[in-house]
């Protein structure tokens, strides 16, 4: 019980890191080493993680610009698939904000999940950030699961789920968020792929060395 609590407790930390978009964290939590097996085993290519990576800050950045103190809008990029979640004050600037997005360069398409009230409370933003670090907990415990296929994002006790999955995996993550302390409903924003797709994005094991005969 006592390594679970731990366990779920670097979970949140890390994604508040991440969130918060604090390069201080990450290195406290995870190692060059433990990084570089994130980026391995992610089903995106290297090049579409950077250009996630881009379009996140370009699009924070510019719908902050442009709507300023009056929205909290977040931005998550999913192999150039963009979620907004958070607040704005009326309709108009939730139209305006996909719009902007919709400008920033490589987005492919936008869920716009942005809700037109008050901005949620320190309060609520943290019991989010718990439920996140939850399923992400129950995904990691789950044998026939790769965590590192989900993003997982929590918004007023919406939890969304973004990847290139499998649909039995999608169907998984699925059971699992919905039956996580917290979660009130699921949104999947996933991009379902084939199992022989899945198979050809795997890690190649590579085969084992034939052991020479012996000299005469």
């Amino acid at each position: 019980m006592i390594f679970r609590s731990v366990r779920l407790c670097a979970a949140v930390v890390w994604f508040a890191c991440l969130g918060a978009s604090l390069s201080a964290c990450a290195p406290i939590i995870l190692g060059s080493v433990a990084m570089g097996t994130l980026v391995a085993t992610d089903r995106r290519t290297s090049g579409a993680q950077l250009e996630d990576e881009g379009i996140e800050l370009r699009a924070a950045g510019r719908v902050r610009e442009s709507l300023g103190e009056r929205a909290r809008v977040s931005v998550t990029s999913y192999n150039r698939q963009v979620l907004l979640t958070g607040e704005v004050s009326n309709a108009q600037d939730k139209q305006l904000a996909e719009q902007i997005v919709s400008r920033v360069e490589n987005v492919r398409a936008i869920v716009n999940e942005l809700g037109v009230l008050g901005n949620s409370s320190l309060t609520q933003r943290s019991s989010d950030a718990l439920v996140t670090g939850r399923v992400k907990a129950s995904m990691v415990d789950a044998k026939d699961l790769f965590a590192n296929s989900f993003k997982v994002v929590t918004e007023r006790g919406t939890t969304y789920l973004m990847g290139r999955v499998t649909q039995r995996e999608a169907n998984r993550a699925t059971d699992i968020t919905r039956s996580t302390s917290g979660v009130q409903r699921v949104v999947r924003v996933l991009e379902i792929i084939s199992e022989e797709e899945l198979q050809r994005t795997l890690p190649q094991t590579p085969a084992p060395a034939r052991a020479l005969p012996p000299k005469t």
